[in-house]
């Protein structure tokens, strides 16, 4: 991220803090001047006024006009309308609170966070408001999660041996980005210098790490890296369309597109991104003889050939 990227993050950060505190006046006082307003919150008129027209703009779906903040500039002063759900934090029930203390626990303990995090102390607020019963979360974290972690945060450049998609090890030359955790997986987001663009590795993957004396040059991940998904697509993507009985469809749920279609006859079809082709074949096999692909062509026998290597690596390791 450069310089003016970060400025405008923060800056944009700043102005929805100022404006939620702005906001959250008017629904306690339900009016207020300019006068008052510029000196509580030290903008001029114009910026008020531009703040407020932000405003306007939010609501709740499906964002009609009866939707929408209703804020109304008379002269001298503003009035608020439709604001009462701010006029008071939002109360939790005990297992609302209990589910979002475990979710704070898990990412807690899937980012390295440390005690006086601000993640942390929210925390740590919320748990003595629940009582003395604390979640506690564990994750396995892998041997190299550390070093990675390190890695990212000096910027550093390093060297690492990785287990590919063909069960082949190269040695690539990254600059990582950050570590994420994701499904109960970890991954390194990184600029790959072999294959000369972003990729996401498996730390379960890289066998060994090391150090080039290197800075990365600050490069930014592309969007599709902030998303969800433990799949990070490239450019030679295929998207494939599988048919699997409805028994099977927990196997490609975390891996589809979107969820599967209902079918006639009770199967249910599913889309998939596909990088590589043997990733493909592996997960048929695991689905049995019952999964159809119906497209693309190309992928049709993706199982049958990843089958035929693996029986001509058994046969030539008998030999």
């Amino acid at each position: 991220m450069t310089d003016a990227e970060r400025n405008f993050a923060s800056g944009s950060g700043d102005r929805l803090i100022r404006l939620l505190a702005m906001l959250a006046y008017l629904a306690e006082v339900g009016e207020a001047t300019f006068v008052d307003l510029s000196d509580r919150f030290a903008l001029d008129e114009r910026s008020i006024v531009s703040e407020l027209e932000l405003a306007a703009c939010c609501g709740l779906p499906p964002y009609t006009p009866a939707e929408l903040l209703e804020l109304v500039v008379e002269d001298d002063r503003v009035v608020a309308f439709g604001l009462a759900a701010l006029r008071r934090p939002p109360r939790l029930t005990p297992d609302e609170g209990f589910a979002l203390a475990a979710s704070a626990r898990a990412m807690l303990a899937a980012t390295g966070a440390t005690s006086g995090s601000p993640l942390a102390r929210a925390l740590g607020k919320l748990e003595s408001a629940l009582g003395e019963s604390h979640v506690q979360i564990e994750i396995q974290s892998p041997e190299n999660l550390g070093r990675l972690r390190t890695a990212v945060a000096e910027h550093e450049v390093i060297e690492i041996d990785y287990l590919g998609a063909e069960r082949s090890q190269t040695t690539r030359r990254v600059e990582p980005a950050s570590v994420v955790a994701l499904d109960g997986t970890f991954y390194l987001d990184a600029f790959c210098h072999l294959a000369n663009d972003w990729r996401r590795f498996s730390l379960s993957r890289i066998r060994d790490i090391r150090s080039t004396d290197e800075k990365s040059s600050g490069r930014t991940p592309p969007p599709e890296f902030a998303s969800g998904s433990a799949f990070v697509g490239g450019p030679r993507v295929r998207l494939a369309k599988v048919r699997v009985p409805a028994s099977r469809a927990h196997a490609l749920e975390r891996l589809a597109t979107g969820p599967g279609q209902l079918q006639n006859d009770g199967t249910l079809l599913f889309e998939i991104e596909v990088a590589d082709a043997s990733w493909f074949g592996r997960l048929l096999l695991r689905l049995g003889s019952e999964a159809v692909v119906i497209e693309p062509p190309e992928l049709e026998h993706a199982a049958a050939t990843v089958a035929a290597k693996a029986l001509l690596r058994y046969e030539t390791s008998a030999r």
